[in-house]
């Protein structure tokens, strides 16, 4: 479990392919502050540390892993978010983030709106029913509040701070982005799902944990 606050940006030493997975060594400051079995979130995807050296750790990602993320799009020398794992008992300045990405989506505008920049995202549309205005929203692994949706779209507004800390100063349109919705809307759909509208009472929230 994450929650969206990157810590630092590390820079991808090497990605190479080993059978039907890759590894991607990546030089950061953190390496001194983990170890082998360690969960990352790079670029919001959750993957595991496999070898820690010198200023630098790898970490595997599997073919799901490639399929769900923008991995195809790495290369060495780009930027990836990171943040390590929630400790229990840690103030949660963000949200909620499990490291498992819904969908690549596509940044269509970027504009300043005074000194913060408005970023549009085009998705699936089927995810529409996860988006909500003022919900919480995680693109590449930060922790953003939707401020605008319509169906396959999203508005977020990011102020500079977040802007100087993150790899966003460097992105462009067209550009593909990891996108994972609020857990919190995720289950409650299920249990919309799971039951028919009539039976969805309160008591039967409370049974399913809420």
């Amino acid at each position: 479990m994450f929650t969206g606050l990157i810590q630092e940006v590390g820079i991808l030493a090497r990605f190479i392919q080993r059978g039907n997975y890759h590894l991607l060594t990546i030089d950061a400051e953190m390496s001194a502050r983990v170890k082998a079995g360690d969960s990352i979130a790079c670029d919001g995807a959750c993957l595991t540390v496999t070898e820690v050296v010198s200023g630098s750790f790898t970490v595997e990602a599997s073919q799901e892993t490639k399929q769900r993320t923008i991995l195809s799009d790495y290369s060495p020398g780009r930027g990836i978010h990171l943040e390590q794992a929630l400790q229990i008992g840690a103030r949660l300045d963000g949200h909620f983030v499990t490291g498992h990405i819904d969908d690549c989506g596509t940044i269509g505008t970027m504009k300043r709106v005074g000194d913060s920049t408005e970023i549009e995202i085009r998705f699936n549309r089927k995810y529409d029913p996860l988006v909500v205005e003022k919900g919480s929203i995680a693109i590449n692994g930060i922790s953003l509040t939707v401020n605008r949706c319509l169906s396959g779209l999203l508005s977020v507004n990011v102020i500079p701070h977040t802007i100087e800390k993150t790899t966003i100063r460097e992105w462009c349109v067209g550009q593909k982005v990891n996108v994972e919705f609020d857990i919190v809307g995720k289950h409650i759909l299920k249990i919309q799902q799971s039951v028919s509208s009539k039976s969805l009472t309160k008591e039967k929230l409370f049974e399913s944990g809420w």
